[in-house]
């Protein structure tokens, strides 16, 4: 797997990113273009952001609310326009600022969020676009819906009028082997394949960061998160 120098600037990092991205397309015979790259910026300046901006860089992901609100209204008039993730988990009580700034929410987990959602998302604005967060593995810390609750939160997200279901995510548990990665992604791809006849809109697997984003690829990963190989190394977060 490629590695980046976090001393290396902007452009190297995001051309090794890419790099890597296009060479596990190429083995699982995708296009390159199949995948798209959210830059993880908690934690980063909006000079950071904007510095990738620069360079082609569109999709951005965000985890702190209130630091990300402010990057977001500092780049508003950036074109083209960027495209803001939210990936953090979401409280019912902030549902309202994620409604009103973001344009992708990966994190739903449960019918009440996204209610709170679709409620909150103008009617102005295009759809928001959503992910379902499954949870694979037992890991206590870990948020999602099982696969057994999933189909019946899909039949309830989906009919919902000021969203737009997308997907699945997932954050499995953490695998050095590149085998015992793609066990997990293929578990989700393989519930994704499961619900496409009944939900056809289905078209985005959520998973992969930069220590198994190779992996995640050849599962079928459509959005892959990498924030610390991009920017080098995180400032102190803030909530």
């Amino acid at each position: 797997m490629a590695t980046v120098s976090s001393t290396s600037d902007p452009a190297r990092r995001l051309a090794a990113i890419r790099s890597q991205i296009a060479a596990a397309a190429t083995q699982a015979e995708r296009p390159s273009d199949s995948v798209t790259l959210v830059a993880v910026s908690k934690t980063q300046p909006a000079a950071a952001i904007a510095a990738l901006a620069d360079l082609g860089q569109r999709d951005f992901g965000e985890n702190y609310l209130q630091e990300a609100i402010g990057k977001i209204q500092t780049l508003a008039d950036r074109s083209p326009k960027l495209v803001w993730h939210f990936i953090g988990q979401l409280q019912s009580n902030k549902t309202r600022p994620v409604a009103e700034y973001f344009d992708w929410v990966h994190t739903v987990d449960r019918l009440k969020i996204a209610e709170r959602l679709s409620q909150q998302r103008s009617p102005h604005a295009p759809p928001l676009q959503v992910c379902l967060q499954v949870k694979l593995g037992d890991e206590a810390t870990k948020a999602g819906v099982t696969p057994a609750e999933l189909p019946a939160l899909l039949r309830a997200v989906v009919a919902l009028p000021r969203l737009q279901i997308r997907g699945l995510m997932a954050l499995p548990p953490a695998e050095r082997d590149e085998s015992a990665q793609r066990h997990w992604f293929a578990e989700l791809r393989q519930l994704l394949m499961t619900h496409q006849p009944e939900f056809p809109g289905l078209d985005t697997l959520s998973m992969g960061m930069s220590a198994d984003l190779t992996a995640a690829i050849l599962e079928g990963s459509t959005l892959i998160r990498v924030g610390t190989a991009l920017f080098g190394e995180r400032l102190q977060s803030s909530s």
